[in-house]
Protein backbone atom coordinates (compact mmCIF):
# COMPACT_ATOMS: atom_id res chain seq x y z
CA UNK A 1 0.00 0.00 0.00
CA UNK A 2 1.47 3.49 -1.04
CA UNK A 3 0.40 7.22 -0.85
CA UNK A 4 -0.32 7.41 -4.38
CA UNK A 5 -3.02 5.11 -4.25
CA UNK A 6 -4.68 5.04 -0.49
CA UNK A 7 -4.03 8.95 -0.33
CA UNK A 8 -4.96 10.23 -3.88
CA UNK A 9 -7.14 12.66 -2.33
CA UNK A 10 -4.97 13.78 0.96
CA UNK A 11 -2.62 16.20 -0.90
CA UNK A 12 -2.96 18.90 2.38
CA UNK A 13 -2.73 16.09 4.71
CA UNK A 14 0.57 14.78 3.11
CA UNK A 15 1.91 18.15 3.55
CA UNK A 16 1.46 18.81 6.84
CA UNK A 17 2.67 15.41 7.43
CA UNK A 18 5.97 15.88 5.88
CA UNK A 19 6.59 18.68 7.49
CA UNK A 20 5.79 17.10 10.60
CA UNK A 21 8.80 14.70 10.21
CA UNK A 22 11.09 17.45 9.06
CA UNK A 23 10.18 19.57 12.66
CA UNK A 24 10.41 16.40 14.50
CA UNK A 25 14.01 15.93 13.39
CA UNK A 26 15.25 19.16 13.80
CA UNK A 27 13.92 19.31 17.29
CA UNK A 28 16.00 16.06 17.62
CA UNK A 29 18.94 17.58 16.35
CA UNK A 30 18.29 20.47 18.78
CA UNK A 31 18.07 18.16 21.81
CA UNK A 32 20.87 16.31 20.95
CA UNK A 33 22.94 19.46 20.74
CA UNK A 34 21.94 20.49 24.18
CA UNK A 35 23.22 17.42 25.35
CA UNK A 36 26.45 17.77 24.40
CA UNK A 37 26.72 20.65 25.80
CA UNK A 38 25.93 19.39 28.80
CA UNK A 39 28.02 16.28 28.41
CA UNK A 40 30.90 18.63 27.53
CA UNK A 41 30.26 21.26 30.52
CA UNK A 42 29.83 17.70 32.58
CA UNK A 43 33.10 17.11 31.67
CA UNK A 44 34.81 20.23 32.06
CA UNK A 45 33.56 20.18 35.89
CA UNK A 46 34.88 16.95 36.60
CA UNK A 47 38.87 17.91 34.79
CA UNK A 48 38.49 21.31 37.08
CA UNK A 49 37.98 19.06 40.01
CA UNK A 50 40.42 16.50 39.49
CA UNK A 51 43.08 19.83 38.65
CA UNK A 52 41.76 21.00 42.61
CA UNK A 53 42.80 18.32 44.52
CA UNK A 54 45.63 16.84 42.56
CA UNK A 55 49.17 17.32 43.99
CA UNK A 56 51.00 20.20 43.16
CA UNK A 57 54.26 18.87 43.26
CA UNK A 58 55.84 15.91 41.55
CA UNK A 59 55.62 12.58 42.90
CA UNK A 60 59.18 11.97 43.51
CA UNK A 61 59.35 15.56 45.88
CA UNK A 62 56.47 14.90 47.59
CA UNK A 63 56.65 12.44 50.86
CA UNK A 64 52.84 12.00 50.53
CA UNK A 65 52.98 10.32 47.49
CA UNK A 66 54.69 6.99 49.30
CA UNK A 67 51.65 6.70 51.39
CA UNK A 68 49.24 3.88 49.40
CA UNK A 69 46.44 6.19 50.96
CA UNK A 70 48.13 9.44 48.81
CA UNK A 71 48.26 6.96 45.78
CA UNK A 72 45.02 5.92 46.31
CA UNK A 73 43.39 9.19 46.02
CA UNK A 74 45.31 10.40 43.24
CA UNK A 75 44.95 7.15 40.52
CA UNK A 76 40.52 7.67 41.57
CA UNK A 77 41.43 11.48 40.64
CA UNK A 78 43.08 10.00 37.22
CA UNK A 79 40.00 7.44 36.78
CA UNK A 80 37.77 10.27 37.00
CA UNK A 81 39.63 12.12 35.05
CA UNK A 82 39.12 9.24 32.65
CA UNK A 83 36.02 8.91 33.01
CA UNK A 84 35.06 12.96 32.24
CA UNK A 85 37.08 12.05 28.44
CA UNK A 86 34.67 9.32 28.01
CA UNK A 87 31.79 12.21 28.78
CA UNK A 88 33.61 13.94 26.16
CA UNK A 89 34.36 11.86 23.46
CA UNK A 90 30.30 10.71 23.68
CA UNK A 91 29.61 14.58 23.48
CA UNK A 92 31.97 14.98 20.67
CA UNK A 93 30.19 11.84 19.03
CA UNK A 94 27.06 13.03 19.13
CA UNK A 95 27.81 16.42 17.97
CA UNK A 96 29.89 14.87 14.70
CA UNK A 97 27.77 11.94 14.10
CA UNK A 98 24.12 13.11 15.29
CA UNK A 99 23.63 16.90 15.29
CA UNK A 100 26.01 17.73 11.85
CA UNK A 101 24.98 14.51 9.77
CA UNK A 102 20.88 14.92 10.55
CA UNK A 103 21.25 18.42 10.28
CA UNK A 104 22.41 18.36 6.89
CA UNK A 105 20.03 15.87 5.91
CA UNK A 106 17.36 17.82 7.28
CA UNK A 107 18.23 20.07 4.51
CA UNK A 108 18.18 18.03 1.88
CA UNK A 109 15.09 16.62 2.87
CA UNK A 110 13.31 20.00 2.71
CA UNK A 111 14.99 20.68 -0.58
CA UNK A 112 13.48 17.60 -1.77
CA UNK A 113 9.82 18.18 -0.40
CA UNK A 114 9.94 21.78 -1.82
CA UNK A 115 10.52 19.83 -4.71
CA UNK A 116 7.87 17.20 -5.30
CA UNK A 117 5.26 19.66 -3.54
CA UNK A 118 6.13 22.19 -6.04
CA UNK A 119 6.03 19.77 -9.05
CA UNK A 120 2.43 18.41 -7.64
CA UNK A 121 1.34 22.09 -6.98
CA UNK A 122 2.35 22.68 -10.85
CA UNK A 123 0.51 19.94 -12.21
CA UNK A 124 -2.67 20.81 -10.14
CA UNK A 125 -2.46 24.17 -11.98
CA UNK A 126 -2.56 22.51 -15.34
CA UNK A 127 -5.30 20.48 -14.32
CA UNK A 128 -7.46 23.13 -13.21
CA UNK A 129 -6.40 25.26 -16.37
CA UNK A 130 -7.49 22.34 -18.36
CA UNK A 131 -10.54 22.06 -16.44
CA UNK A 132 -10.98 26.31 -16.91
CA UNK A 133 -10.84 25.65 -20.65
CA UNK A 134 -13.33 22.89 -20.84
CA UNK A 135 -15.84 24.80 -18.90
CA UNK A 136 -15.54 27.98 -21.46
CA UNK A 137 -15.90 25.40 -24.54
CA UNK A 138 -19.07 24.19 -22.88
CA UNK A 139 -20.72 27.43 -21.95
CA UNK A 140 -19.89 28.67 -25.63
CA UNK A 141 -20.86 25.36 -27.20
CA UNK A 142 -24.35 25.70 -24.17
CA UNK A 143 -24.40 29.98 -25.94
CA UNK A 144 -23.92 28.60 -29.80
CA UNK A 145 -26.84 26.13 -29.42
CA UNK A 146 -29.16 28.38 -27.62
CA UNK A 147 -28.46 31.09 -30.53
CA UNK A 148 -29.06 28.49 -33.59
CA UNK A 149 -32.18 27.50 -32.05
CA UNK A 150 -33.05 30.89 -31.53
CA UNK A 151 -32.06 32.01 -35.37
CA UNK A 152 -34.18 28.81 -36.61
CA UNK A 153 -37.44 29.56 -34.89
CA UNK A 154 -36.89 33.49 -35.87
CA UNK A 155 -36.65 32.19 -39.67
CA UNK A 156 -39.67 30.06 -39.26
CA UNK A 157 -41.54 32.59 -37.90
CA UNK A 158 -40.69 34.53 -40.65
CA UNK A 159 -41.41 31.88 -43.20
CA UNK A 160 -44.86 31.61 -41.57
CA UNK A 161 -45.29 35.30 -41.94
CA UNK A 162 -47.24 36.48 -45.40
CA UNK A 163 -46.20 39.93 -44.72
CA UNK A 164 -42.62 38.97 -44.47
CA UNK A 165 -40.69 39.71 -47.82
CA UNK A 166 -38.17 37.04 -49.12
CA UNK A 167 -35.61 38.70 -48.85
CA UNK A 168 -36.29 38.92 -44.81
CA UNK A 169 -36.93 35.19 -44.98
CA UNK A 170 -33.70 34.52 -47.02
CA UNK A 171 -31.84 36.78 -44.60
CA UNK A 172 -33.22 34.95 -41.37
CA UNK A 173 -32.54 31.49 -43.24
CA UNK A 174 -28.77 32.61 -43.13
CA UNK A 175 -28.67 33.32 -40.04
CA UNK A 176 -29.76 30.43 -38.58
CA UNK A 177 -27.83 28.31 -40.90
CA UNK A 178 -24.56 30.33 -39.45
CA UNK A 179 -26.32 29.79 -36.22
CA UNK A 180 -26.07 26.05 -36.68
CA UNK A 181 -22.90 26.16 -38.05
CA UNK A 182 -21.13 27.44 -34.90
CA UNK A 183 -23.21 25.48 -32.61
CA UNK A 184 -21.46 22.76 -34.49
CA UNK A 185 -18.23 23.72 -34.25
CA UNK A 186 -18.63 24.61 -30.29
CA UNK A 187 -19.69 21.30 -30.27
CA UNK A 188 -16.76 19.60 -31.73
CA UNK A 189 -13.99 21.80 -29.76
CA UNK A 190 -16.03 21.19 -26.23
CA UNK A 191 -15.40 17.45 -27.25
CA UNK A 192 -12.43 18.18 -27.94
CA UNK A 193 -11.59 19.76 -24.92
CA UNK A 194 -13.36 17.18 -22.43
CA UNK A 195 -11.62 14.66 -24.55
CA UNK A 196 -8.49 16.49 -23.43
CA UNK A 197 -9.39 17.29 -19.60
CA UNK A 198 -10.35 13.51 -19.06
CA UNK A 199 -6.99 12.75 -20.20
CA UNK A 200 -4.86 14.96 -18.52
CA UNK A 201 -7.19 14.14 -15.03
CA UNK A 202 -6.41 10.66 -15.76
CA UNK A 203 -3.22 11.33 -16.04
CA UNK A 204 -3.30 13.42 -12.85
CA UNK A 205 -4.56 11.09 -10.34
CA UNK A 206 -3.66 8.19 -12.03
CA UNK A 207 -0.17 8.81 -13.06
CA UNK A 208 1.50 11.98 -12.26
CA UNK A 209 0.63 12.26 -8.25
CA UNK A 210 0.48 9.27 -7.86
CA UNK A 211 4.20 9.32 -8.66
CA UNK A 212 4.50 12.32 -6.40
CA UNK A 213 3.03 10.81 -3.48
CA UNK A 214 5.05 7.68 -3.36
CA UNK A 215 8.34 9.97 -4.21
CA UNK A 216 7.29 11.94 -0.73
CA UNK A 217 6.56 8.71 0.85
CA UNK A 218 9.89 7.03 -0.02
CA UNK A 219 11.23 10.51 1.64
CA UNK A 220 9.36 10.64 4.78
CA UNK A 221 10.64 6.97 5.49
CA UNK A 222 14.11 7.85 4.60
CA UNK A 223 14.04 10.71 7.22
CA UNK A 224 11.99 7.84 9.26
CA UNK A 225 14.65 5.88 8.75
CA UNK A 226 17.56 8.31 9.56
CA UNK A 227 15.95 9.83 12.94
CA UNK A 228 15.24 5.80 13.97
CA UNK A 229 19.31 5.73 13.32
CA UNK A 230 19.81 8.98 14.74
CA UNK A 231 17.99 7.85 17.93
CA UNK A 232 20.04 5.06 17.95
CA UNK A 233 23.46 6.92 17.99
CA UNK A 234 22.04 8.13 21.24
CA UNK A 235 22.69 5.69 22.99
CA UNK A 236 25.46 3.79 20.45
CA UNK A 237 27.84 6.75 22.17
CA UNK A 238 27.19 5.54 25.37
CA UNK A 239 27.75 1.65 25.19
CA UNK A 240 30.77 2.64 23.26
CA UNK A 241 32.43 4.63 26.57
CA UNK A 242 30.77 1.62 28.67
CA UNK A 243 33.74 -0.44 28.61
CA UNK A 244 36.05 1.99 29.45
CA UNK A 245 33.57 3.57 32.20
CA UNK A 246 33.63 0.06 33.43
CA UNK A 247 37.26 0.05 33.82
CA UNK A 248 37.63 3.19 35.58
CA UNK A 249 35.20 2.26 37.97
CA UNK A 250 36.82 -0.77 38.52
CA UNK A 251 40.25 0.90 38.92
CA UNK A 252 38.41 3.07 41.69
CA UNK A 253 37.71 -0.13 43.35
CA UNK A 254 41.01 -1.44 42.70
CA UNK A 255 42.44 1.75 44.25
CA UNK A 256 40.23 2.09 47.47
CA UNK A 257 41.17 -1.77 47.87
CA UNK A 258 45.00 -0.90 47.75
CA UNK A 259 45.05 1.03 50.74
CA UNK A 260 47.38 -0.84 53.26
CA UNK A 261 46.95 0.82 56.63
CA UNK A 262 49.96 -1.58 57.79
CA UNK A 263 52.47 -0.55 54.68
CA UNK A 264 51.45 3.00 55.64
CA UNK A 265 52.44 2.98 58.91
CA UNK A 266 55.62 1.70 58.28
CA UNK A 267 56.08 4.08 55.47
CA UNK A 268 55.74 6.84 58.08
CA UNK A 269 58.49 4.92 60.02
CA UNK A 270 60.86 4.69 56.84
CA UNK A 271 60.31 8.34 56.25
CA UNK A 272 60.17 10.28 59.76
CA UNK A 273 62.81 7.55 61.49
CA UNK A 274 65.84 9.94 63.00
CA UNK A 275 68.03 7.62 64.02
CA UNK A 276 68.55 8.68 67.76
CA UNK A 277 68.86 7.29 70.48
CA UNK A 278 65.79 7.33 73.19
CA UNK A 279 66.40 9.26 76.05
CA UNK A 280 67.85 7.45 79.07
CA UNK A 281 66.35 7.09 82.48
CA UNK A 282 66.88 9.74 85.25
CA UNK A 283 68.87 8.87 87.72
CA UNK A 284 68.12 9.35 91.24
CA UNK A 285 69.62 11.85 93.75
CA UNK A 286 69.44 11.20 97.06
CA UNK A 287 69.06 14.64 99.03
CA UNK A 288 68.68 13.11 102.36
CA UNK A 289 72.16 13.76 103.57
CA UNK A 290 73.34 17.45 103.70
CA UNK A 291 72.89 19.02 100.50
CA UNK A 292 76.69 19.51 99.66
CA UNK A 293 78.20 18.87 96.09
CA UNK A 294 79.89 15.74 95.57
CA UNK A 295 83.82 16.48 94.61
CA UNK A 296 83.99 15.78 91.30
CA UNK A 297 86.03 17.10 88.11
CA UNK A 298 83.18 19.10 87.35
CA UNK A 299 81.88 20.77 90.40
CA UNK A 300 84.15 23.15 93.31
CA UNK A 301 85.52 20.90 95.82
CA UNK A 302 83.84 20.32 99.45
CA UNK A 303 86.06 19.95 102.23
CA UNK A 304 85.29 17.19 104.95
CA UNK A 305 83.72 19.47 107.34
CA UNK A 306 80.97 20.89 105.39
CA UNK A 307 81.77 24.09 104.46
CA UNK A 308 82.52 24.97 100.98
CA UNK A 309 86.05 25.72 99.91
CA UNK A 310 86.13 27.57 96.08
CA UNK A 311 89.67 26.60 93.92
CA UNK A 312 91.41 29.12 92.17
CA UNK A 313 94.56 30.55 91.45
CA UNK A 314 94.42 34.05 92.94
CA UNK A 315 90.92 34.53 93.13
CA UNK A 316 87.88 32.73 94.20
CA UNK A 317 84.11 33.63 93.87
CA UNK A 318 80.90 32.27 94.79
CA UNK A 319 79.14 30.82 91.95
CA UNK A 320 74.94 30.18 92.59
CA UNK A 321 72.08 30.18 89.52
CA UNK A 322 70.78 32.22 88.92
CA UNK A 323 72.48 34.89 91.62
CA UNK A 324 75.69 34.62 90.15
CA UNK A 325 77.55 34.43 87.32
CA UNK A 326 76.57 31.76 84.67
CA UNK A 327 78.61 29.06 83.20
CA UNK A 328 78.59 28.91 79.74
CA UNK A 329 77.95 25.13 78.35
CA UNK A 330 80.56 23.08 76.42
CA UNK A 331 79.69 23.05 72.43
CA UNK A 332 78.59 19.92 71.33
CA UNK A 333 80.72 17.44 69.94
CA UNK A 334 81.67 17.18 66.43
CA UNK A 335 81.68 14.27 63.57
CA UNK A 336 83.68 13.77 61.48
CA UNK A 337 81.65 15.23 58.48
CA UNK A 338 81.04 18.19 59.81
CA UNK A 339 77.70 18.24 62.33
CA UNK A 340 76.83 17.35 65.84
CA UNK A 341 76.78 14.30 67.02
CA UNK A 342 73.55 12.82 68.16
CA UNK A 343 72.45 13.72 71.78
CA UNK A 344 71.85 11.36 74.20
CA UNK A 345 69.19 13.83 75.71
CA UNK A 346 66.25 14.06 73.45
CA UNK A 347 66.00 18.00 72.81
CA UNK A 348 69.48 19.14 71.82
CA UNK A 349 73.02 18.80 72.90
CA UNK A 350 73.88 17.91 76.26
CA UNK A 351 75.51 20.64 78.29
CA UNK A 352 78.08 19.74 81.13
CA UNK A 353 76.64 20.35 84.85
CA UNK A 354 79.09 22.59 86.41
CA UNK A 355 78.08 23.21 89.99
CA UNK A 356 74.74 22.96 90.68
CA UNK A 357 73.18 24.35 93.83
CA UNK A 358 69.99 22.51 95.13
CA UNK A 359 67.74 24.83 93.46
CA UNK A 360 69.11 24.24 89.91
CA UNK A 361 69.26 20.56 91.01
CA UNK A 362 65.64 20.36 92.15
CA UNK A 363 64.17 22.29 89.32
CA UNK A 364 66.39 20.05 86.64
CA UNK A 365 65.04 17.05 88.34
CA UNK A 366 61.25 18.54 88.04
CA UNK A 367 61.74 19.05 84.25
CA UNK A 368 63.02 15.59 83.43
CA UNK A 369 60.68 13.12 85.31
CA UNK A 370 57.93 13.07 82.32
CA UNK A 371 59.81 11.42 78.79
CA UNK A 372 60.65 13.68 76.64
CA UNK A 373 60.64 13.40 72.80
CA UNK A 374 62.79 14.75 70.33
CA UNK A 375 60.97 17.55 67.71
CA UNK A 376 62.24 17.60 64.73
CA UNK A 377 61.30 19.29 61.29
CA UNK A 378 60.43 17.65 58.02
CA UNK A 379 62.45 15.88 55.99
CA UNK A 380 61.53 18.61 53.59
CA UNK A 381 63.82 20.70 55.99
CA UNK A 382 63.16 24.42 57.17
CA UNK A 383 63.99 27.15 55.10
CA UNK A 384 66.79 28.40 57.29
CA UNK A 385 68.55 25.17 57.38
CA UNK A 386 72.21 25.26 56.09
CA UNK A 387 71.68 22.34 53.94
CA UNK A 388 75.05 20.24 53.97
CA UNK A 389 76.39 18.22 51.42
CA UNK A 390 76.82 14.94 53.49
CA UNK A 391 73.16 15.76 54.68
CA UNK A 392 74.53 15.92 58.34
CA UNK A 393 72.00 18.50 58.94
CA UNK A 394 68.90 15.38 58.61
CA UNK A 395 68.80 13.01 61.93
CA UNK A 396 71.09 10.04 61.09
CA UNK A 397 68.85 7.32 60.29
CA UNK A 398 66.94 10.31 57.21
CA UNK A 399 71.11 11.26 56.71
CA UNK A 400 71.53 7.15 56.12
CA UNK A 401 68.57 7.27 53.33
CA UNK A 402 69.78 10.57 51.75
CA UNK A 403 73.06 9.46 51.18
CA UNK A 404 71.59 5.77 49.70
CA UNK A 405 70.05 7.51 47.39
CA UNK A 406 72.55 9.84 46.48
CA UNK A 407 75.27 6.59 45.90
CA UNK A 408 72.46 4.72 43.76
CA UNK A 409 71.83 7.97 41.77
CA UNK A 410 75.70 8.31 41.26
CA UNK A 411 76.26 4.28 40.50
CA UNK A 412 73.63 5.04 37.77
CA UNK A 413 74.84 7.27 36.44
CA UNK A 414 78.78 5.89 36.39
CA UNK A 415 76.92 2.61 34.99
CA UNK A 416 75.70 5.23 31.69
CA UNK A 417 79.14 6.90 31.56
CA UNK A 418 80.55 3.49 31.18
CA UNK A 419 78.03 2.02 28.75
CA UNK A 420 78.92 5.31 26.83
CA UNK A 421 82.42 4.97 26.75
CA UNK A 422 82.01 0.99 25.77
CA UNK A 423 80.11 2.16 23.05
CA UNK A 424 82.24 5.28 21.79
CA UNK A 425 85.51 2.81 22.01
CA UNK A 426 83.64 0.20 19.28
CA UNK A 427 82.38 3.32 16.99
CA UNK A 428 86.15 4.45 17.02
CA UNK A 429 87.08 0.66 16.17
CA UNK A 430 84.70 0.39 13.68
CA UNK A 431 85.82 4.21 11.95
CA UNK A 432 89.12 2.65 12.23
CA UNK A 433 88.48 0.08 10.14
CA UNK A 434 86.62 1.79 7.74
CA UNK A 435 87.64 5.15 7.53
CA UNK A 436 84.43 5.74 5.49
CA UNK A 437 82.15 5.81 8.02
CA UNK A 438 83.95 8.39 10.24
CA UNK A 439 86.68 10.18 11.70
CA UNK A 440 88.33 8.62 14.40
CA UNK A 441 89.83 11.41 15.78
CA UNK A 442 86.23 13.39 16.58
CA UNK A 443 85.05 10.35 18.80
CA UNK A 444 88.15 11.44 21.06
CA UNK A 445 86.82 14.96 22.83
CA UNK A 446 83.76 12.72 23.72
CA UNK A 447 85.99 9.68 24.69
CA UNK A 448 87.94 12.21 27.24
CA UNK A 449 84.63 14.09 28.44
CA UNK A 450 83.27 10.38 29.50
CA UNK A 451 86.78 9.75 31.32
CA UNK A 452 86.54 12.42 33.39
CA UNK A 453 83.52 12.28 34.22
CA UNK A 454 83.78 8.48 35.25
CA UNK A 455 86.97 9.72 37.62
CA UNK A 456 84.59 12.34 39.10
CA UNK A 457 81.56 9.95 39.78
CA UNK A 458 84.00 7.63 41.05
CA UNK A 459 85.29 9.98 43.83
CA UNK A 460 81.82 10.65 44.36
CA UNK A 461 80.66 7.19 44.81
CA UNK A 462 83.82 6.82 47.35
CA UNK A 463 82.80 9.74 48.89
CA UNK A 464 79.10 9.06 49.88
CA UNK A 465 80.07 5.41 50.70
CA UNK A 466 82.51 7.13 53.47
CA UNK A 467 80.12 8.78 54.37
CA UNK A 468 77.10 6.37 54.21
CA UNK A 469 79.29 3.99 56.22
CA UNK A 470 79.94 6.81 58.77
CA UNK A 471 75.60 7.60 59.19
CA UNK A 472 75.21 3.61 59.28
CA UNK A 473 77.83 3.32 62.07
CA UNK A 474 75.60 5.93 64.06
CA UNK A 475 72.53 4.65 64.02
CA UNK A 476 74.05 0.89 65.11
CA UNK A 477 75.38 2.62 68.03
CA UNK A 478 72.53 4.73 68.86
CA UNK A 479 70.16 1.87 68.21
CA UNK A 480 72.61 -0.18 70.82
CA UNK A 481 72.80 2.82 73.37
CA UNK A 482 69.13 3.06 73.67
CA UNK A 483 68.60 -0.98 73.57
CA UNK A 484 71.29 -0.87 75.94
CA UNK A 485 69.23 1.52 78.27
CA UNK A 486 66.07 -0.13 77.97
CA UNK A 487 66.81 -3.58 78.61
CA UNK A 488 69.01 -3.37 81.73
CA UNK A 489 67.54 -4.01 85.16
CA UNK A 490 67.33 -0.61 86.81
CA UNK A 491 69.21 -0.28 89.64
CA UNK A 492 68.33 0.89 93.46
CA UNK A 493 68.58 4.11 94.48
CA UNK A 494 71.99 4.80 96.42
CA UNK A 495 72.32 5.60 99.99
CA UNK A 496 74.71 8.73 98.85
CA UNK A 497 74.20 11.63 96.82
CA UNK A 498 75.24 10.13 92.89
CA UNK A 499 78.24 12.16 91.37
CA UNK A 500 76.91 14.32 89.09
CA UNK A 501 79.62 14.07 86.59
CA UNK A 502 78.75 10.27 85.76
CA UNK A 503 75.15 11.55 85.16
CA UNK A 504 75.76 14.20 83.35
CA UNK A 505 79.08 14.12 81.27
CA UNK A 506 78.86 12.62 77.72
CA UNK A 507 81.31 10.20 76.74
CA UNK A 508 84.20 12.29 75.64
CA UNK A 509 84.04 13.56 79.24
CA UNK A 510 83.82 9.84 80.66
CA UNK A 511 87.55 9.03 78.68
CA UNK A 512 89.10 12.58 79.19
CA UNK A 513 88.38 12.45 83.00
CA UNK A 514 90.57 8.97 83.27
CA UNK A 515 93.57 10.69 82.48
CA UNK A 516 95.54 12.44 85.57
CA UNK A 517 95.31 15.70 86.40
CA UNK A 518 98.00 17.91 87.19
CA UNK A 519 98.61 19.68 90.75
CA UNK A 520 97.74 22.93 88.85
CA UNK A 521 94.96 21.64 86.76
CA UNK A 522 93.29 20.27 89.94
CA UNK A 523 93.42 23.30 92.19
CA UNK A 524 92.16 25.89 88.68
CA UNK A 525 88.27 25.92 88.66
CA UNK A 526 86.62 23.85 85.82
CA UNK A 527 85.67 25.39 82.73
CA UNK A 528 87.32 28.44 83.24
CA UNK A 529 87.31 29.42 79.37
CA UNK A 530 83.40 29.63 79.98
CA UNK A 531 83.35 31.37 82.88
CA UNK A 532 82.71 34.81 81.90
CA UNK A 533 80.27 36.88 83.14
CA UNK A 534 76.97 37.88 81.30
CA UNK A 535 76.76 41.66 80.25
CA UNK A 536 75.07 43.83 81.30
CA UNK A 537 71.89 43.98 79.16
CA UNK A 538 73.01 45.19 75.81
CA UNK A 539 71.36 46.02 72.61
CA UNK A 540 70.53 42.53 70.23
CA UNK A 541 72.67 42.42 67.12
CA UNK A 542 70.07 40.77 65.14
CA UNK A 543 67.55 38.14 65.70
CA UNK A 544 66.94 34.33 65.39
CA UNK A 545 64.14 31.78 64.94
CA UNK A 546 64.38 28.84 66.55
CA UNK A 547 64.31 25.78 64.12
CA UNK A 548 64.05 22.93 67.04
CA UNK A 549 62.58 22.43 70.16
CA UNK A 550 65.13 22.61 72.98
CA UNK A 551 64.63 22.31 76.57
CA UNK A 552 67.44 24.32 78.52
CA UNK A 553 67.61 22.06 81.33
CA UNK A 554 71.42 22.34 82.16
CA UNK A 555 73.25 25.58 83.80
CA UNK A 556 73.58 28.67 81.52
CA UNK A 557 71.42 27.38 79.20
CA UNK A 558 67.88 28.52 78.33
CA UNK A 559 64.65 26.61 76.57
CA UNK A 560 62.87 27.97 73.58
CA UNK A 561 60.61 26.33 71.54
CA UNK A 562 60.12 25.33 67.65
CA UNK A 563 59.29 28.49 65.63
CA UNK A 564 60.04 31.18 68.40
CA UNK A 565 61.35 34.47 67.73
CA UNK A 566 64.65 35.02 69.43
CA UNK A 567 67.17 37.90 70.19
CA UNK A 568 70.77 37.71 69.53
CA UNK A 569 72.84 38.42 71.72
CA UNK A 570 76.30 37.46 71.29
CA UNK A 571 77.64 35.16 67.73
CA UNK A 572 78.85 31.70 68.11
CA UNK A 573 82.44 31.79 69.29
CA UNK A 574 83.10 28.37 67.42
CA UNK A 575 81.92 26.36 70.23
CA UNK A 576 78.59 25.47 68.61
CA UNK A 577 76.62 27.69 71.14
CA UNK A 578 74.87 30.83 70.71
CA UNK A 579 73.86 33.42 73.32
CA UNK A 580 70.09 34.56 72.98
CA UNK A 581 67.50 36.62 75.06
CA UNK A 582 63.65 35.38 74.74
CA UNK A 583 61.05 37.87 74.25
CA UNK A 584 59.44 37.31 77.88
CA UNK A 585 62.66 37.61 79.54
CA UNK A 586 65.71 35.81 80.59
CA UNK A 587 68.60 34.99 78.50
CA UNK A 588 71.17 32.20 77.98
CA UNK A 589 73.04 29.71 75.65
CA UNK A 590 71.17 27.61 73.05
CA UNK A 591 72.88 25.37 70.18
CA UNK A 592 73.44 27.53 66.91
CA UNK A 593 72.90 24.31 64.62
CA UNK A 594 69.14 24.93 66.29
CA UNK A 595 68.77 28.81 64.85
CA UNK A 596 68.04 30.64 61.61
CA UNK A 597 70.01 33.77 62.46
CA UNK A 598 69.68 37.23 61.38
CA UNK A 599 72.12 39.76 61.92
CA UNK A 600 71.08 43.31 62.10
Amino acid sequence: MDWGTELWDQFEVLERHTQWGLDLLDKYVKFVKERTEVEQAYAKQLRSLVKKYLPKRPAKDDPESKFSQQQSFVQILQEVNDFAGQRELVAENLGVRVCLELAKYSQEMKQERKMHFQEGRRAQQQLESSFKQLENSKRKFERDCREAEKAAQTAERLDQDINATKADVEKAKQQAHLRSHMAEESKNEYAAQLQRFNRDQSHFYFSQMPQIFDKLQDMDERRATHLGAGYGLLSEAELQVVPIIAKCLEGMKVAADAVDAKNDSQVLIELHKSGFARPGDVEFEDFSQPMNRVPSDSSLGTPSDGRPELRGSGRSRAKRWPFGKKNKPRPPPLSSLGGPLPSPLPNGPPSPRSGLDPLAILSEISKSVKPRLASFRSLRGSRGTVVTEDFSHLPPEQQRKRLQQQLEERNRELQKEVDQREALKKMKDVYEKTPQMGDPASLEPRITETLNNIERLKLEVHKYEAWLAEAESRVLSNRGDSLGRHTRPPEPPASAPPDSSTNSRPQDDKESSEEPLSEEGQDAPIYTEFDEDFEEPASPIGHCVAIYHFEGSSEGTISMAEGEDLSLMEEDKGDGWTRVRRKQGGEGYVPTSYLRVTLS
